[in-house]
């Protein structure tokens, strides 16, 4: 590459030899001329809503890092996708690690004219970065196939700019390519009706949301100000409206941009006659002092500093609600084309674009979620095909030994946390309505375990199939890896297709279709995603059990907050999003450390709460009483107590020692008076807080003591105690009446090599009677 990198530089093409040439050519032909990335790969191929983002606003913004436009896209229903040029490549899709080295190492502004410039020199291993402008982004956009890109302000034409030919590159963008802007105009120190009819000879629709104004009424805007007194060439009315503009224009491939505006939010706006004398007085000044490429830096400084920093708030505030309308956009826009069959991306025909670029295309192997109004639990989660490797050797040790081949017993079985989970709850009550929500590969594991779904009886219409077009599209795989005495010695997971890709639409629609009275999501997805499944249950009024899995993916309930003073996600009491979890011991800590140190319980309304239960020092001595000493010293009583403000009823299980129940009391909870649970109710809130009525704490004893001779799989029994559990609360089941039943449960999977014993289902007749006296 040295070689090559020097030949590049040095020779002129004319020197260049034809076999050279070609040699080099076919080299960089082999590489990706389109970085994109897997999540938007993904959503491109399943008609989810996507907006692209500028990185410049980044590498080059002046008004701060603190923007979180990513979350706001995320926030309103659709993906955000940042583009730029990473390290010589052009990007799709830029994660938040690349743009910070972006930004550390240094990034050129990279318009149309820059693009091929920074790839060629990529080609030839001068990496170099580039932050993408509004043309330069339009044009990695719609090589993708994304249709909506939500912005700032759009360049313009500058006054005077007749004589001087200073007009944005932005405005010819808007003329040949086909994306939709969302921007609050053009800088209010341009020449607005100039950059209007640049717009106009471009064949560029320009319409500005009315935002409740009378249609002769709308102005386009003056960036800082609603008002320019300078007429919309168009108003549109609402999202749905421009949405339904997109679909008309991708319908009759008309190959130009579209420049949808949206006013500043009115309590961010500076007057229009404040803001004309600040402008005239800034570009007054840097006619005489910034000629050239440092004029409009020099003007928005002296306009920051003529309005004591105003501007810049006014500029972020309409900044995230232009994304946030773009998110808007994008989402009615995908409704739209799930309604009419349409390409999004490369239009027959068009051969300004690479030929590969990705089309958004009806979503394959699946339908639409049908209304089902009698669901009774919806399971979002993993399906897995599982081994079990069982050291058969004999010796001194009961170990298998590292780095050679070890004799074993292997068995197959369909597994994964949400299969184990929805299987049990069928198993346990087939009055029970039980769907999973999943995904397979088009693969031989994916066959086998739509095959062993269909044959126990279990619904397949919201297992996804993803084909080999998707990137990480193979069926989730669990190998266990187990002693001599059944113990797990080792496990590998490869569980990439449930948290690479994201159909948040279709997780939506599903939710919204069978109106589940529980909903289990497990902490298979990614973090995103978890939020999204919650968010969606929490929509459609689903009481939602979450499932932590494992210790590591347990604390994906409580991401990292952004900013300190960012609302968290999670609802709190008496609104909280997550009714209840059932985690062991070490995924209960990994939760409580991810909601402490990402500031879950440092919230103006998490502490009320936790005030509220009035528990007093002297608990410990309650809690040693009803959990016992290991358990009070490992934390679990208040580990479990702090994050009862976001999950009110948390079910530990603490393997051979029981199950400890911790869950929060609503006034007039008739525990919280009834003798037979005095000693359990370790806090009444004293206080005249209005929904908290205390705290109850109970522990559970095992169901049984199991020999160690009898332990064939360890494998399942979480997740069977969670099914069983959740199938009596979802037939109005209490949950200190059904803990015994799904302990027992569990204790036929430990004696099972199946991921839920077939002797589950002989706990049916014991669960109605359970349900039947609540």
């Amino acid at each position: 590459m040295a070689l090559t990198r020097q030949l590049c530089r040095a020779l002129p093409r004319r020197h260049l030899s034809t076999h050279f040439y070609r040699r080099y050519i076919t080299s960089a032909n082999s590489q990706s001329w389109l970085k994109i990335h897997p999540e938007i790969s993904s959503a491109l191929k399943s008609n989810t809503p996507l907006v692209a983002l500028e990185s410049t606003i980044y590498t080059h913004g002046a008004i701060g890092s603190d923007l979180n436009l990513e979350q706001i896209v995320r926030d309103h229903g659709a993906v955000p996708a940042v583009c730029g040029v990473y390290a010589g490549q052009a990007a799709v899709g830029l994660t938040p690690e690349e743009i910070t080295t972006m930004c550390e190492q240094g990034a050129k502004k990279v318009s149309r004219r820059d693009l091929a410039y920074l790839i060629g020199q990529g080609i030839c291993g001068n990496k170099i970065h580039g932050g993408t402008t509004i043309a330069g982004t339009m044009i990695l956009a719609r090589a993708a196939g994304i249709r909506v890109f939500g912005t700032g302000g759009l360049g313009g034409v500058h006054q005077g700019g007749e004589n001087t030919m200073d007009i944005s590159a932005d405005l010819t963008e808007l003329g040949r390519t086909r994306v939709a802007v969302v921007s609050s105009g053009v800088k209010g120190f341009l020449d607005i009706p100039k950059t209007l009819e640049v717009l106009e000879t471009q064949g560029v629709l320009v319409a500005t949301f009315a935002d409740s104004r009378e249609q002769k009424e709308v102005d386009f805007p003056a960036f800082w100000a609603r008002e320019s007194g300078i007429r919309s060439p168009a108003v549109v009315w609402d999202e749905k409206e421009a949405a339904a503009i997109l679909l008309a224009q991708e319908k009759y491939n008309i190959e130009t941009g579209m420049l949808f505006v949206n006013p500043l939010p009115k309590e961010f706006e500076i007057p229009r006659s404040e803001m004309e004398e600040v402008i005239r007085t800034a570009v007054k000044e840097a006619e005489e002092k910034a000629p050239g490429n440092e004029n409009t830096p020099y003007v928005l400084r002296r306009i920051k500093e003529l309005t004591d920093g105003r501007s810049v708030t006014a500029n972020k505030a309409l900044v995230r609600d232009n994304v946030a309308r773009a998110a808007k956009i994008a989402v009615e826009f995908s409704k739209l084309v799930d309604g009419n069959p349409v390409s999004v991306g490369m239009a027959s025909g068009n051969t300004q674009h690479p030929a590969s670029s990705p089309k958004v295309e009806a979503e394959p192997h699946v339908e639409k979620p049908k209304a089902d109004h009698t669901l009774d639990i919806l399971v979002a989660g993993s399906v897995a095909l599982d081994l079990n490797c069982d050291y058969a050797g004999g010796g001194k040790t009961a170990s298998p030994a590292l780095n050679t081949s070890n004799p074993a017993s292997i068995s197959q079985s369909v597994g994964g946390v949400g299969h184990n989970i929805a299987l049990a709850a069928h198993k346990v009550s087939e009055e029970n309505n039980v769907r999973l929500c999943s995904m397979v590969g088009d693969d031989m594991a994916g066959s086998t375990i739509l095959s062993s779904l269909s044959a126990d009886g279990l619904d397949t219409s919201y297992i996804r199939i993803l084909g080999h077009e998707y990137p990480s599209a193979r069926t989730a795989q669990y190998v266990a890896v187990n002693d001599a005495h059944k113990s797990l010695v080792l496990a590998m997971a490869d569980m990439a297709i449930i948290s690479a890709h994201s159909f948040p639409s279709y997780w939506n629609s599903a939710v919204k279709a069978s109106k589940p009275k529980w909903m289990v999501v497990d902490a298979n997805w990614a973090e995103h995603d978890i939020q999204t499944w919650i968010q969606a249950g929490h929509k459609h009024n689903a009481k939602i059990a979450f499932e932590p899995v494992s210790a590591a993916k347990a604390a994906r309930l409580f991401p990292k907050l952004k900013h300190h003073h960012k609302k968290p996600e999670l609802g709190i009491f008496p609104h909280a999003s997550v009714h209840l979890s059932t985690p062991n011991q070490f995924e209960l800590l990994a939760m409580y450390e991810a909601a402490n140190e990402n500031g879950y319980l440092d919230t103006h309304n998490w502490f009320p709460i936790i005030d509220a239960f009035g528990i007093m020092r002297g608990a410990r001595e309650q809690f040693v009483d009803i959990a016992g000493a290991a358990a009070t010293d490992a934390g679990i009583p208040v580990q479990s107590v702090n994050l009862l403000p976001y999950i009110p009823t948390i079910i530990t299980k603490l393997g051979s020692s029981g199950v400890l129940l911790t869950t929060l009391l609503e006034k007039g909870d008739p525990r919280i008076r009834d003798p037979e649970h005095a000693r359990w109710v370790v806090s009444r809130t004293l206080s005249d807080h209005a929904t908290v009525g205390g705290v109850y704490m109970r522990m559970f004893p095992a169901a049984e003591r199991v020999r160690e001779e009898d332990i064939v799989s360890v494998n399942g029994i979480g997740d069977t105690f969670t099914g069983v559990l959740i199938a009596g609360l979802a037939r109005g089941g209490k949950v200190e009446e059904l803990i015994d039943i799904a302990q027992r449960a569990a204790v036929f999977t430990l004696k099972s090599p199946k991921g839920v014993s077939d002797e589950v289902a002989g706990l049916r007749e014991e669960m109605r009677q359970i349900v039947g006296k609540q």
